[in-house]
């Protein structure tokens, strides 16, 4: 794996760990992947270290380090900006094709249901799924919904609620 997408995995990762959408032994195995990319840090090493037993107590405490030593940014847990890159995380693994579109909306419905306005979009849209025949659009019709906006939310387009209360 190529030194930048380690590091992207490694950041995506962490903020998906800040929502527990991830295990703190994917964590390990994450810092594992980064090191055998290049990327290097002695907390990182340590975080690589832990054994699946001990992911479990001590991952919380030296994540936020390595991430600290490589210049990474940290996400407190269940923090609005963590909730934000976990979602944009998680749209990214829709669009490389990872998670299927209705995965992804029952994901952003399970961690933020409607309370998340960059997200919004996409819970509403898993509410259009559970509603089977009485659903205003075809199944085709809310993945393709589902897609374009994970689509938006990768490429950083702020959401249209938060723009007009930001004016």
């Amino acid at each position: 794996m190529p030194l930048d997408q380690a590091t992207g995995t490694l950041q995506d990762t962490a903020a998906l760990w800040s929502i527990d959408a991830v295990s703190p032994q994917a964590v390990v195995s994450c810092a594992c992947d980064a090191l055998i990319a290049g990327l290097d840090s002695p907390s990182l090493r340590v975080l690589a270290g832990l054994t699946r037993a001990e992911a479990d107590y001590y991952a919380l405490d030296i994540l936020p380090a390595a991430l600290a030593e490589l210049g990474l940014d940290i996400y407190p847990r269940d923090s609005r900006s963590g909730q934000e890159a976990a979602a944009r995380a998680l749209a990214a693994q829709a669009v490389s094709g990872s998670l299927s579109p209705r995965e992804l909306a029952a994901a952003i419905h399970r961690h933020f249901g409607h309370s998340l306005p960059l997200t919004e979009r996409l819970a509403a849209l898993d509410d259009e799924y559970d509603l089977g025949a009485y659903a205003t659009m075809t199944h085709e019709q809310i993945d393709q919904e589902v897609i374009a906006e994970a689509r938006r939310l990768t490429n950083g387009q702020p959401d249209q609620q938060t723009t007009r209360n930001d004016q």
